[in-house]
């Protein structure tokens, strides 16, 4: 089911100087030299305007005197020595390009491996509650802006504010009464960036977020084409798709008209800021206005001229650090999305006692490193310092347990059950009656609300998830292979595994022989969550996977669901086998699968209501036996 994604108002304050303190992280050393870089190349892209001011006092001075000889020596001087400083510019922009270019993709390689481990760690309420597609979409669209910012938008923006900074100096020193007037200018400039850019800004956000909530709607669209297709829900769809696609365009549109206005406004008000101050130059000059200035010099051409380059200059870079806006704002948002994720509280583990290999010496048990097949769980007590190993059995209670996914909505009541060493028990009701749930809190993906469960008699909340996860096999109804052979997805199970290993489990699951008719046996590449298999075929390989991993405890949850009956006969034959001396706990709907359990538990709406193996609940003709008979329709 698609979940609404809500719009952003708007990146927090502090974004900025986190992607800044990020990208320090990563880059302590190169970063600096690349800042080097850039202060050095704007400040000397900002200075001409002196020497032309210097070599027009120069010729003013000569023309005056009439000394035209020494004005060639002094101009060249001046021209030599803004050659050189043009020259180490070109080699500290040549530079620092370069290095900007390894360090913005290797900012977003790291970025992306801090964001995916560390999604790694989160709990699966975060990937059931948000849009799979619009996670993704974290990955390249949010990433894209940072790519633009970093390589691009940062850069310039430094450069613009520091020839910013050195020309508004530079002019002040000439004459305070131009610069006024510039800034003036400025001001207008300011007000219509604020005006037009803020509208840009506020829909480039809401892009950002259409884009989320196109490429969710889109992956949820491809998972269920063939339920699309077989309810005739193309058109339905279609228009699905058409909204969202059209708010996409509204956003962008308006987001995309806004900013191509902003550039062509700015840009005049620069050309009629260039022409102010020619003609207030030209006043300044005729009516003899006495100048001010921190140079002290007076009113004259060779400070007039230089003072046009430097307005065109300095609206310019005004005119840049406007332009940026969009881009920024865009890449502020994208980062605040990656942000979230990345600030998403891992999933938490209190837990100490772990998992180890062991040996028998004199009847006690000795950790080892290498594999025994013997396992045990390590508790350290913390009362008394103490190590004690308990050999792993797999015995699994619950105690007047309560749990909801969320905390007004209880959905497990006061449930009580035991399951010894190699017993095998099954849960079986209606579709929402728990039976999931349960097997969702012996491995951990949640907590209990109340109560407890313990473990080989350890509260499994003092047992490390990993090493709790480690110890139970589980075979899911909804069935998941991942690219690779299909002996890498058999060995996905147990890493350690060997062939032999795997293809032991192949045949213990029943899956050997549809393996070796496949064109490349075991070696066979497998893509797109199988899609070359049957589902019944996936299902055996999700069967030789957990078996695979030997575990002492077995969750099938409809592990059989996906297969026909002939199929599942061998299964079953398999399964009885891998479930032998193990503890099991079945979900199934369909009875006959769950007739030799140790124990059935029947569940409606949370509770335990009816429990005992299949004879004892046929005699006691309760809710079992209507669902049993067909009195009483599972669903």
């Amino acid at each position: 089911m698609s979940r609404e994604v809500k719009a952003a108002p708007g990146a927090k304050k502090g974004t900025m100087g986190r992607i800044i303190k990020t990208l320090f992280e990563f880059y302590p050393v190169k970063l600096p030299l690349v800042l080097f870089g850039i202060i050095f190349s704007a400040v000397v892209s900002s200075i001409p305007s002196v020497f032309m001011q210097n070599i027009i006092a120069v010729v003013e001075e000569s023309w005056q005197s009439g000394d035209w000889d020494s004005v060639a020596g002094r101009v060249a001087a001046f021209v030599g020595i803004l050659l050189v400083l043009y020259i180490l510019s070109l080699v500290s922009a040549f530079t620092y390009t370069q290095m900007m270019a390894g360090l913005t993709q290797g900012f977003l390689k790291k970025l992306r491996v801090k964001m995916f481990n560390g999604m790694q760690n989160l709990p699966i309420k975060y990937f059931d509650t948000h849009n799979h597609g619009d996670i993704m979409s974290y990955y390249t669209n949010d990433i894209d802006t940072l790519r633009q910012l970093v390589s691009q938008s940062m850069p310039n923006l430094l450069i613009s504010s520091i020839t910013i900074i050195t020309v508004f100096s530079i002019m002040i020193y000439f004459s305070v009464w131009l610069t006024i007037i510039v800034l003036l200018g400025v001001a207008c400039i300011i007000m219509v960036a604020k005006k037009v850019g803020g509208n840009s800004a506020k829909y480039f956000i809401r892009q950002q977020t259409s884009i989320g909530k196109a490429e969710g709607f889109i992956e949820e669209m491809m998972n269920g084409q063939k339920v699309v297709q077989v309810f005739c829900h193309e058109e339905e769809s279609k228009k699905d798709f058409d909204r969202i696609n059209d708010e996409l365009f509204e956003n962008s549109q308006k987001a995309n008209k806004y900013a191509n206005m902003l550039m062509p406004i700015l840009g005049n008000i620069s050309n009629v800021m260039y022409v102010v101050v020619a003609l207030a130059g030209g006043v300044l000059l005729l009516a003899d206005v006495t100048n001010v200035s921190i140079s002290g010099m007076a009113m004259g051409i060779s400070i007039v001229v230089p003072f046009l380059n430097m307005t065109k200059q300095f609206c310019g870079n005004i005119n840049q650090v406007s332009n940026q806006v969009n881009a920024i704002v865009m890449a502020l948002a994208g980062a605040e999305r990656i942000f979230e994720l990345i600030d998403q509280k891992p999933e938490e583990d209190e837990g100490y006692v772990t998992l180890v290999n062991v040996r028998e010496e004199n009847g006690e048990l000795v950790e080892c490193k290498e594999r025994t097949g013997i396992w045990a769980w390590k508790h350290p007590h913390k009362a008394d310092g103490t190590i004690t190993y308990e050999r792993l059995m797999g015995d699994v209670r619950m105690f007047d347990v309560d749990f909801g996914y969320e905390p007004d909505k209880t959905v497990l009541h006061d449930v009580t059950l035991y399951a010894e060493p190699g017993q095998k028990v099954a849960f079986v009701g209606a579709t929402g009656a728990g039976k999931t749930t349960i097997t969702n809190l012996i491995n951990r993906f949640y907590d209990i609300s109340d109560g407890k469960i313990r473990y080989d008699g350890i509260n499994i909340n003092k047992i490390r998830k990993f090493d709790l996860r480690r110890s139970l096999g589980v075979v899911l109804q909804d069935t998941n292979l991942f690219t690779g052979t299909v002996m890498d997805n058999i060995r996905y199970g147990r890493l350690d595994a060997t062939d032999e290993d795997c293809i032991a489990a192949a045949e213990l699951a029943g899956a050997h022989n549809f393996i070796t008719r496949l064109p490349q046996g075991y070696n066979t590449p497998l893509t797109e969550n199988g899609a070359s298999l049957s589902q019944g075929q996936r299902q055996l390989l999700a069967i030789a996977r957990a078996a695979v991993l030997d575990p002492p405890v077995m969750i099938l949850d409809e592990a059989t669901s996906s297969i026909d009956t002939r199929t599942e006969a061998i299964v079953q034959r398999g399964m009885d086998a891998l479930m032998k001396g193990r503890t099991v706990f079945v979900i199934a709907h369909r009875l006959s699968t769950v007739r030799n359990s140790d124990v059935i538990m029947v569940l409606e709406q949370g509770r335990i209501i009816e429990r005992g193996t299949h004879d004892m609940l046929i005699e006691e003709k309760g809710k079992y036996y209507q669902l049993y008979t067909g009195a009483f329709e599972l669903e």
